[in-house]
């Protein structure tokens, strides 16, 4: 039996087939995500849902080729951003991103746009909420359009995964929980209408949460329909195909990176925590430094090459390779280029004539890395409630001396997901409980 997969990211669309029968993914196939709508002003960051909505369709259509009696179709996809819809279907906004960064500016009342969301806020709510507050975040992005009158009244906010799925089915989007981040009262288990009421938010259509082992609608295709089920969050699918159990650390090292561990109840701390399966939570650190920041680094290195037309294959083995030959020499490489927990300016000091080299460069930035994941673990849990670290995203399999500098930051067993294409696994997991069932 095989079921569909799609994960919508950022950077593609990705989809495959789910193999019951084997228990594996297979058949990947990708479209590119659609680039950003052009001539908007500064830290806007928009994208036409229609042309997004196209690339799912076409995604669907490679994979009904492949498995023509394919069962049902399962999605994962991007947390945070927004699009409002009307109750006709049709879009009334674009898909404002979570790379948007519109809120960041400045706000007539001094500070900024989600300066003011945690004035009008109290503490005890953001605690409610998960402690999720980002420049991207639905709420953040709507408390923006509220301020600036472009709030549509009765209209319905959707993540991108559920706006597709109401277009591909004729529905009305529904949100699943593990999508509902900073908009879920995690104790009571619905939308935190008084945080709402706060921003002014309250007047949108907040429909009822969709059930993740429930179709929400179906796409006819091929004279027959198939059954779609709600798009769950792509963090808590990866963790979920690479295997997290309740006793392991998790280290999730990608593009960027999160620090997480399964909870059985909703205990606030200094870290986020999201809707998990099974009536679980997770509780989280994200946008920690990874890829994302490696690769400033590589662009300085590489910035007189290109500008001499001289494009490198494939630095990356010469690095990883140099770095585990390094000590770094007393060179100090803080990540921290982008808003996040450890701050939002990163630094290179402590520089000599003898220890400027790229493996030293590079050893010091892994070194940072690891630092950081075990100061965020023991914010985590100051217990050390974990047995294991449990390893994902794949950064640690292409950069073994990030593997070595952890293992000797954590000295605890370490387990590596195997996993390739970890969210698509995770959907197959998920396919396995509702086909099988």
């Amino acid at each position: 039996m095989h079921c569909i997969g799609i994960d919508l990211g950022s950077s593609s669309i990705k989809g495959a087939l789910l193999d019951l029968d084997c228990r594996q993914v297979v058949s990947v196939v990708r479209e590119p995500f659609p680039a950003p709508v052009t001539g908007l002003p500064s830290r806007h960051f928009e994208v036409d849902p229609v042309e997004i909505t196209a690339g799912v369709r076409q995604v669907i259509h490679r994979l009904i080729d492949i498995a023509p009696a394919a069962k049902a179709i399962f999605f994962c996809g991007q947390m945070g951003g927004v699009i409002l819809t009307g109750h006709d279907g049709r879009p009334a906004t674009n898909y404002l991103s979570w790379r948007d960064q519109r809120t960041l500016g400045a706000h007539p009342a001094g500070g900024t746009y989600l300066d003011q969301i945690q004035q009008r806020w109290s503490l005890g709510e953001f605690a409610e909420l998960g402690n999720e507050l980002k420049p991207g975040s639905m709420t953040s992005l709507l408390f923006w359009l509220k301020e600036h009158g472009q709030l549509p009244e009765s209209a319905i906010p959707a993540t991108i995964g559920d706006y597709v799925i109401g277009q591909l089915c004729g529905i009305k989007p529904r949100m699943e929980p593990t999508q509902a981040i900073g908009l879920l009262h995690l104790r009571d288990g619905d939308w935190h209408h008084a945080a709402f009421q706060k921003l002014g938010i309250d007047s949108l259509d907040w429909l009822p949460f969709a059930d993740a082992q429930t179709p929400v609608g179906a796409f006819a295709i091929q004279n027959r329909s198939l059954p779609c089920f709600a798009t769950l969050g792509d963090q808590q699918c990866a963790l979920r195909g690479a295997g997290l159990q309740e006793d392991e650390l998790s280290l999730n090292i990608s593009t960027g990176s999160q620090v997480s561990q399964i909870a059985a109840d909703v205990i606030p701390g200094n870290y986020q925590t999201r809707r998990y399966f099974h009536g679980r939570y997770l509780n989280t650190i994200t946008h920690l430094p990874a890829g994302r920041s490696l690769n400033v680094v590589l662009e300085l290195l590489t910035e007189l090459s290109r500008a001499e037309g001289i494009s490198l294959s494939n630095p990356w083995p010469y690095i990883a390779r140099s770095a585990s030959e390094a000590t770094s020499d007393g060179l100090e490489c803080d990540l921290a280029f982008f808003s996040g927990p450890m701050g939002e300016s990163g630094s290179l000091k402590q520089i000599t004539v003898d220890n400027l080299t790229v493996g030293n460069l590079f050893h010091a930035a892994f070194r940072n890395m690891a630092e950081t994941f075990q100061i965020c673990s023991a914010r985590l849990s100051p217990d050390r409630t974990w047995k294991r670290v449990a390893l994902s995203g794949g950064l640690t399999q292409s950069v073994p001396i990030l593997r070595q500098l952890i293992e000797q930051r954590f000295a605890a067993p370490i387990r590596e997901s195997v996993e390739q294409e970890e969210t698509l696994t995770g959907l197959l997991r998920l396919a396995e409980e509702v086909m099988q069932s």
